[in-house]
């Protein structure tokens, strides 16, 4: 196959190396806005760099195209793939907003073709095993749920702004996962926020530690929590508890926590240090599953309506943060 990749940047270059050597992949075009770095990761990678306007035109037109762009040119890469024929993942978010959400999505629709956006968690095996345990009542009837998102060290503050918040930057990743894991819809959430660390956040209107309660619709209670300020390291865990049984996704001897008891374990030598380590072999596997899904070969795992569920649940956050106030979804639009 000849995949096409559009942003060199940290996740770029990562998705960059895991084309190169995959078997499906027989030559690889990489395009930037920044034609260096597009160079220097072609060099790396053995793949041709190239500008992003050659993706979508001439004889060179690829297979597949893969985005990892910044986000605000997410939603016009995607209307473009999508007018050319060419089957595309993207990284999330499709947009910050839900009316580029909705723009980009009827223009997917229009033509008939694939977009596939980048929830890695859904291929970690971790979050796997607690979706199969739920699904085939291992669990009992599930309660509650506890998800939290934690990074070691804040993002730069050029980011922020552009980040969209922390809800949808960040906790996005939980809310899809909620849905995946369990089956079951939002139908309520309450959420709060906290700008008191670093004042970068303050001055991009952001927040760096977040708290949210959400119902379930049928029932059940979930928090999820997320924090730019966890210096203990990278920690991404989900607990699903049932009147059978629980369950921890993301507990391991590189979670970054440390029991206060006597005899319970202590800090782990080595703990994760980002997503990318934590997910790398979630990274690689939902690649893998969108070349089969250009190929014809798999149904699509996770397809852009996804995406604004996901959304739709962060822009709830928001509207919950702002006015103090739980937010029903159905007063969200683009359900």
């Amino acid at each position: 196959m000849r995949i096409g990749l559009i942003g060199t940047g940290r996740i770029g270059t990562f998705h960059a190396e895991v084309l190169s050597r995959h078997p499906a992949v027989g030559s690889l075009l990489v395009a930037d806005a920044d034609p260096e770095r597009a160079a220097a990761v072609a060099t790396r990678t053995g793949a041709t760099a190239v500008t992003v306007d050659t993706m979508f035109t001439g004889g060179g037109l690829p297979d597949a195209l893969v985005i990892c762009s910044a986000t605000a040119a997410h939603a016009p890469l995607i209307a473009r793939a999508a007018r050319a024929g060419l089957p595309a993942f993207c990284e999330k978010p499709i947009a910050l907003d839900l009316p580029g959400t909705l723009g980009a999505l009827a223009e997917v629709e229009a033509a008939g073709s694939v977009l596939q956006l980048g929830f890695m968690r859904r291929f970690d095996a971790g979050y796997a095993e607690a979706r199969a345990a739920v699904r085939e009542g291992r669990l009992g009837r599930l309660h509650t749920v506890r998800a939290t998102t934690s990074d070691p060290a804040p993002p730069p503050a050029a980011y922020l702004p552009l980040s969209g918040g922390l809800y949808r930057d960040c906790l996005v990743h939980d809310f899809d996962i909620l849905r995946w894991v369990t089956g079951r819809e939002v139908r309520e959430v309450y959420a709060t926020g906290s700008d008191a660390g670093p004042a970068m956040f303050r001055e991009a209107g952001d927040v760096d530690t977040a708290a949210v309660v959400l119902t379930l619709d049928d029932g059940t209670l979930a928090t999820a929590t997320a924090t730019r300020c966890n210096g203990a390291g990278y920690d991404v865990r989900m607990e699903l508890a049932g009147e059978l049984d629980q369950l921890a996704v993301g507990l391991d001897d590189r979670t970054p926590l440390t029991s206060a008891e006597p005899d319970g374990p202590g800090a782990p030598p080595k703990p994760w240090p980002g997503f990318l380590e934590r997910f790398a072999p979630a990274y690689e596997a939902e690649l893998d599953a969108f070349l089969r899904v250009a190929r014809g070969e798999l149904a699509n795992p996770c397809d852009g309506r996804e995406a604004l569920h996901a959304l739709r649940i962060a822009e709830a956050c928001e509207v919950s943060r702002r006015e103090r106030r739980p937010v029903a979804m159905a007063e969200i639009p683009g359900g």
